[in-house]
């Protein structure tokens, strides 16, 4: 949003500026209750991070000191002796009213000790309440700002009744003054004030009103937020505010354009770029770091991560405008190559606040591999350089500008704490020069061509420079100044048939017979083993081939921990950074890699790990598994005295310089001699050839061939590479000065055998050197004989001042361990106090639940005994219901056996009765069928038939026999109805008592189970509702 109409809009609702952060800074009341005041009556900055009151007292005191600063520079000497001697009396609070004055306001009345406040064109407006002030990241973020305004209008402690003064001019401040006392709280330049916004309308904030200035720097913002008494006031307010920023751009712009002197040359244009980094302070910021006062190198922390800040201002000429950054680049070293420089990820870009400079910022994670090198801890008194290059897009110049920046620093531990530094920004100087072009711009202006671009020191030089491009960048030579990693370089693995079969052979008759060397082996190793078969012939030649108890000491090795662990962590990133097998951090090299150089820490106690060993170890690495390769690293210190150069304080290494000075005495007197007017001694340039074995800056390339001659003829065969060294590069040394020569051998000398034929000529040459070992022997005798004499005439006083240095390194050594170990002592007493509070309020708490808890447990055994009762109550009616419906049961069982016998007895007697029935039926049937008379009457198959005809010729007796059989048959057909209908109605009667039955149990059954399933159910909430007993009840 666009700063002067995000201002035209003061009468519309408008939201806020930035989010509050964890860290709120809100304006408290001096005086208040549990606050010292301070001496000048000033309100003071509260800082609450999450309730810690620490941060809250040391932000208390930083904040007392900046004032305290802010006010002796503002004051007269006079005025600052008062101040220390006497407090500020606050004066009375004057009722508040909203005065609007267009006129120069009038002098406040300030109180004793505190700092006149000049008079100024303004508008002044009192009736406010300053509510306080936030951090922001979003200055012209109107959600932000709303945000902001109900935050502060929420937990302000005390809002503090301020007059509000706004400029009329653009070179004004916008003030902040104290009703009650007079004291300027606050001031800000007019042009600092990014944006305006006022609260929506229909909330608790619609009477207030903020605004965001930048704090310090480009990044820095802040919010203050204001009440008023009068609502309409706001946009009467707002509008000032507007007014005075629409000025103070308009001033500002044309300021500019008037403030940039012309150059001489009306086509040269001056810039000053400056560059900060910054790094992370572990609480979400970041700082600048600090550079050293005397050498003004930056001071980096390992493993930080960082911003670059580079910031580019124009000095003279007409302005140029300046589009955009398309890239920020940074490196290590110096003069590099454009294809060695890396793009940072920018996170902003953009003109500063006051418009006068352009900054852009982008982040740097120094553990990205191609920034190893500033990622290391320097040795002491050392310092590596780093490129930054920003390339910029002017709107007038047709091709980008690169502005390239080289600076000095130096890397330390994470933990390093800095006492002394300078907070002076590093800058150069450039001068543009331009040429007007033929072609024009969108808008028809003129299109300038880029001449050159100089540095100041260039140019008061007499050097004339001039942009390259990227492609004659590349095309150039790799500058002197940068050292080639180690690592580098290709391995041919080409070998000639011919040389394979002799080496077939040479190994067939080796493996036949392991215990001495074959004839003919030093004659095929001197022009050197093919890559292919190296593994094993080096496990030959070293005597480990089939050492199986070494190996499985390995394995046991791997497992135990080491003291040395932190060491050897870090060589491990620096070991062949260049090889792909050991250029990631988490890969399988410097995995095997540590494994090694732990294990061989701990399998040689009395040397451990030794920087350098690493270097050996990662070239075995190269071309065997890691067991394998720990038994060779183990029989190079071992068998071929590796170890005893590290033994004895470097006794034995101090021989073998003291041997190659006198070989080069003998072999190559011209170049000792320089040497020796030089004061340049074997130690300042061989250490790393002896304790790494030429394997730390040398190409791979020579590096095996020297791993082959040297488990070939022994630790000897470093002179003749040595003398090599020293003979194909004695022209070069012999034109050199001290600090020269010194840089020859750490840049030069190792990138003239990048090429693997200038390798093998050098190796073939240190072959054919001879350097005798009984020569060897008798200049050993002569170092022994000669530090012996040393010993005997050094001076006491010597002795003691070179003891007394070791001691005081010792001391200071141990100095800044203590230091250490009070940070971390006060680190974690502080922690501990804040682990304690926080239990003592978790045990407060857990007492209270506790008390609650017993009052439950009380109240639940109560309603235990009592449910107890009602269950001992229920138990009781329950069994005598249960016996009653048992004799019931029994009763209603024994009738129903009773009519279930009935009925059978009375259907057995109906049987009976119905087959004698039917006999005597038959019976008398067969004795009518007898009487002829009575035939007719009845018939076999039919019923009785009696004929109207012959009904009265029937005889008496006939008839009274009749009537009886048929009234005997209506009697026994009545008693088996009967019969019938008193076993339905018993059956009936049994169906009924088996009903009543089963209601009755299953009314038992239900009501068991209801009682005792609400009974178990409350002891159980009442039992998983009571929380364990707190051992700290007694408390």
């Amino acid at each position: 949003m666009d700063d002067r109409s995000s201002l035209g809009k003061v009468s519309g609702s408008t939201e806020s500026v930035s989010t509050v952060t964890s860290e709120e800074f809100v304006l408290v009341q001096p005086g208040a209750e549990g606050s010292p005041s301070s001496s000048e009556g000033r309100p003071r900055l509260k800082m609450s991070w999450n309730g810690s009151e620490q941060l809250e007292r040391a932000m208390e005191e930083v904040l007392e000191d900046e004032l305290g600063r802010e006010e002796r520079r503002g004051m007269p000497e006079e005025s600052r002796e008062s101040s220390q001697d006497s407090g500020a009396p606050r004066a009375q609070k004057r009722p508040p009213s909203l005065v609007l004055n267009t006129t120069p306001s009038e002098a406040t009345v300030g109180t004793v000790g505190s700092p006149v406040i000049p008079e100024e064109d303004s508008v002044q407006f009192s009736k406010l309440s300053y509510l306080g002030c936030t951090w922001v990241k979003f200055p012209r973020s109107e959600p932000e700002a709303q945000k902001a305004m109900a935050t502060l209008r929420a937990e302000s402690p005390g809002p503090i009744p301020v007059t509000l003064h706004v400029p009329n001019g653009p070179d004004g401040c916008v003030r902040i003054v104290d009703q009650a006392s007079g004291t300027e709280i606050a001031s800000f330049p007019i042009y600092k004030v990014l944006f305006c916004a006022r609260g929506k309308e229909g909330t608790l904030e619609s009477d207030c009103f903020s605004f965001t200035e930048s704090y310090r720097s480009s990044e820095d913002f802040q919010i203050h937020v204001f009440s008023c008494h009068i609502k309409e006031a706001v946009s009467r307010i707002l509008y000032s505010f507007s007014t005075a920023f629409k000025r103070s751009s308009k001033a500002a712009t044309d300021g500019r354009e008037l403030s940039l002197p012309q150059s001489p040359d009306s086509d040269v244009f001056t810039f000053t770029v400056s560059l900060e980094v910054r790094e992370d302070d572990g609480k979400g910021n970041f700082s600048p770091v600090p550079k050293d006062r005397d050498k003004y190198y930056f001071k980096l922390r390992q493993a930080v991560q960082k911003k670059v800040v580079v910031t580019v201002q124009q000095i003279s000429n007409k302005e140029l405008g300046i589009e955009r950054c398309f890239g920020m680049l940074l490196s290590p070293g110096q003069k590099v190559r454009n294809s060695d420089m890396h793009l940072l990820d920018m996170e902003s870009m953009g003109k500063s606040a006051d418009g006068k400079a352009y900054v852009i910022t982008g982040t740097w994670n120094p553990n990205t591999p191609a920034f190893q090198a500033l990622n290391e801890d320097t040795p002491k008194d050392k310092q590596v350089y780093l490129t930054v290059a920003v390339d910029l897009v002017v709107t007038e110049v047709v091709e980008p500008v690169r502005f390239l920046l080289e600076a000095l620093a130096r890397v330390y531990p994470a933990n390093e704490r800095f006492w002394y530094f300078s907070r002076k920004t590093f800058s150069e100087t450039f001068y543009l020069q331009l040429k007007q072009g033929i072609e024009k711009g969108s808008q028809g202006d003129a299109m300038f061509e880029v001449v050159s671009l100089q540095r100041h020191s260039e140019r008061v030089g007499g050097g004339r420079g001039r942009l390259q491009s990227p492609t004659e960048e590349e095309e150039q030579e790799e500058d002197s100044d940068s050292e080639i990693s180690s690592g580098t370089g290709d391995v041919s693995k080409d070998c000639p048939e011919k040389i394979l079969e002799s080496w077939g052979g040479i190994l067939n008759r080796w493996h036949g017979n392991l215990s001495a060397r074959p004839k003919g082996l030093s004659a095929l190793v001197r022009p050197g083993i093919p890559e292919a078969l190296r593994a094993e012939v080096w496990q030959l030649l070293s005597g480990c081939q089939d050492d199986q108890a070494l190996l499985e000491r390995y394995r046991i090795l791997i497992t135990k921990d080491s003291a040395q662990e932190g060491v050897i962590t870090r060589d491990i990133h620096r070991t062949f950074p260049a090889h792909d097998y050991f250029k990631d951090s988490d890969g399988d090299g410097q995995d095997s890699l540590y494994k090694i150089c732990k294990a061989y820490s701990v399998y040689d106690e009395e040397i451990g790990y030794c920087q350098g060993q690493s270097f050996l170890a990662a070239v075995l690495l190269l071309h065997m598994p890691e067991e394998q390769a720990f038994c060779v690293l183990v029989k190079i210190m071992y068998t071929y005295g590796l170890r005893d150069l590290y033994k004895n304080n470097f006794e034995d290494l101090h021989c073998k310089f003291y041997q190659l000075e006198r070989l080069i005495q003998e072999q190559l007197p011209e170049l000792w001699s320089h040497f020796q007017d030089l004061n340049l001694e074997a130690h300042m340039y061989a250490s790393q050839w002896f304790l790494t074995l030429f394997t730390a800056k040398f190409p791979l390339c020579m590096v095996f061939h020297i791993t082959d001659l040297l488990l070939s003829e022994g630790l000897n065969i470093i002179f003749n590479v040595a003398l090599a060294l020293l003979k194909t590069s004695k022209e070069d040394l012999l034109q050199a000065d001290f600090e020269g020569a010194l840089k020859f051998f750490r840049v030069q000398l190792p990138k003239r055998y990048r090429s693997a034929e200038n390798a093998r000529r050098l190796m073939e040459q240190a072959c054919n050197i001879k350097v005798p070992t009984k020569k060897l022997k008798k200049f050993e005798k002569e170092y022994h004989t000669l530090r012996e004499s040393q010993l005997q005439q050094e001076d006491p006083i010597d002795r003691y001042q070179r003891e007394n240095r070791r001691l005081q390194e010792a001391s200071m050594r141990l100095e800044q361990e203590n230091d250490d170990l009070a940070h971390e002592l006060v680190t974690s007493k502080i922690a501990l106090r804040n682990d304690l509070d926080q239990a003592e309020d978790k045990a407060d708490v857990l007492n209270k639940e506790l008390l609650n808890t017993k009052q439950r447990l009380v109240e639940t055994e109560e309603e235990k005994r009592r449910q107890e009762e009602e269950t001992a109550q229920l138990k009781e009616v329950f069994r005598r219901e249960l016996e009653k419906a048992e004799s019931e049961i029994k009763k209603t069982t024994a009738i129903i056996a009773e009519y279930k016998q009935i009925c059978s007895q009375l259907s057995t007697r109906l049987e009976k009765q119905q087959a004698s029935t039917k006999e005597e039926l038959d019976i008398v049937k067969s004795k009518v069928m007898a009487c002829e008379r009575c035939r007719e009457v009845f018939s076999k198959d039919g019923p009785l038939h009696i004929p109207a005809v012959t009904q009265d010729n029937r005889d008496s007796d006939v008839d009274e026999e009749k009537d009886s059989l048929k009234a005997q048959l209506r009697e026994l057909e009545l008693e088996l109805a009967q019969t019938k209908l008193q076993l339905v109605e018993a059956k009936c009667k049994i169906q009924e008592l088996e009903h009543q039955r089963g209601v009755l149990m299953n009314e038992v059954q239900a009501a068991k189970n209801s009682w005792f399933s609400k009974t178990l159910g409350s002891l159980k909430t009442s039992a998983s509702s009571q929380p364990p007993s707190s051992p700290k009840e007694g408390q």
